[in-house]
């Protein structure tokens, strides 16, 4: 073990990345991809404050909370480098993305009962195959499909967008998603190289921090988006000049 320290989880049985293992602690293995989740938990739970304390639909609570189940699902992961935590981590990505799938094309679905139901029973498959099979590349391609299936319609909503405040939310998500990309990449293919360097600058760390604030741009967006489509006069305010948040007026008969 990395520094002399003994492991309290035993043998690495997942993925390893980038980052020397327990070099801080006995109880957390990738000290730096444990705790830079912690930023992703933290937007998420402002983001679910303004959606309970503004009524919007619960979609987007439950949003924010599969925000913040899933960090916490990486977190522990990313400190016990265990194949079961893993699992925890990959299972609840998916079960994300369908909850954006749900929200960005429900509202022009014309049978929507069947949505849910097909997309609840999506998950469920995945997740009991994924424990099954135990998907590695196969894992990654299926996401990066999902993520790809969204983008017609975030692009549909930002050009029927005219709020410059909006549009630069999606902006900002599409650069923290690219930046976010390079940093995983760079940490996943150049890592012999960068093992060797006086510094090493915790790529898949980046990863999850650039993640999470990709993640509340997108929320923030699609929420003011939804907010455009049931007339709630949104708009894009920032706290202390510098968070972004949309604050909506509903009318009084809702």
């Amino acid at each position: 073990m990395e520094g002399g320290l003994s492991s309290f989880w035993g043998p690495v049985t997942a993925a390893e990345w980038c980052e020397k293992n327990y070099v801080y602690s006995s109880y957390i293995a990738e000290f730096f991809n444990t705790i830079s989740n912690v930023p992703c938990i933290l937007l998420a739970l402002i983001g679910l404050i303004n959606a309970l304390r503004q009524r919007f639909e619960k979609r987007f609570s439950v949003l924010h909370v599969s925000n913040m189940i899933l960090a916490i699902g990486s977190m522990l992961y990313h400190a016990t480098l265990q194949h079961m935590q893993q699992q925890g981590d990959e299972t609840p990505m998916v079960w994300e993305m369908l909850l954006y799938f749900y929200i960005l094309y429900s509202p022009d679905w014309h049978y929507r009962s069947t949505m849910p139901t097909f997309l609840f029973l999506y998950g469920v498959g995945f997740a009991m195959a994924h424990a099954l099979l135990r998907f590695g590349i196969g894992f990654k391609v299926h996401y990066v499909i999902l993520c790809l299936l969204c983008i017609p319609r975030m692009y549909k909503y930002y050009i029927y967008t005219e709020d410059d405040s909006a549009k630069r939310l999606a902006k900002l998500y599409v650069a923290t998603l690219f930046l976010g990309s390079i940093c995983w990449l760079a940490d996943r293919l150049f890592c012999k190289e960068i093992s060797g360097w006086y510094f090493n600058p915790q790529g898949h760390a980046l990863w999850h921090v650039l993640m999470g604030f990709n993640s509340y741009f997108a929320n923030t967006f699609l929420m003011f988006c939804r907010a455009q489509q049931r007339e709630w006069d949104p708009k894009v305010v920032h706290f202390l000049g510098f968070f972004p948040y949309v604050k909506i007026q509903k009318p009084k008969s809702q």
